[in-house]
């Protein structure tokens, strides 16, 4: 089990996103709706993961990757995308992320990346 830190600015997403990690055995231990209070929440409840939208008002995702990613060089971060975003993702991975997942969401293959990236 891990906790996680859901970070999505649209609410119906970071509460999909918390039912799927929820049945999946991990605990979601905060949710942000932009990349500042993500930042905040990280240094806070430290958690073993993030999945980061990209697309969000006040810090986009990928300037929050690298911005947890110089608070905690070894912090885990999935981000998020709608499809039609592979150029952002590319440039989030390039910035500290270590997988990604589209949306909509797939059960499986967010447990998957999950517990791939935890490994």
């Amino acid at each position: 089990m891990a906790r996680l830190l859901v970070v999505d600015d649209a609410k119906f997403i970071r509460l999909t996103l918390s039912n799927i990690l929820e049945n999946g055995g991990h605990e979601v231990v905060a949710e942000a709706e932009n990349g500042q209070e993500a930042i905040e929440l990280y240094d806070k409840v430290k958690p073993d993961l993030v999945t980061l939208d990209i697309t969000m008002p006040v810090m986009n995702g990928i300037e929050t990757v690298r911005k947890i990613k110089s608070i905690d060089t070894q912090a885990k971060i999935i981000m998020c995308s709608a499809m039609g975003q592979q150029r952002m993702v590319v440039e989030a991975i390039e910035a500290g992320a270590k997988d990604f997942i589209v949306k909509p969401f797939d059960e499986t293959r967010v447990l998957d990346a999950i517990d791939r990236v935890l490994e």
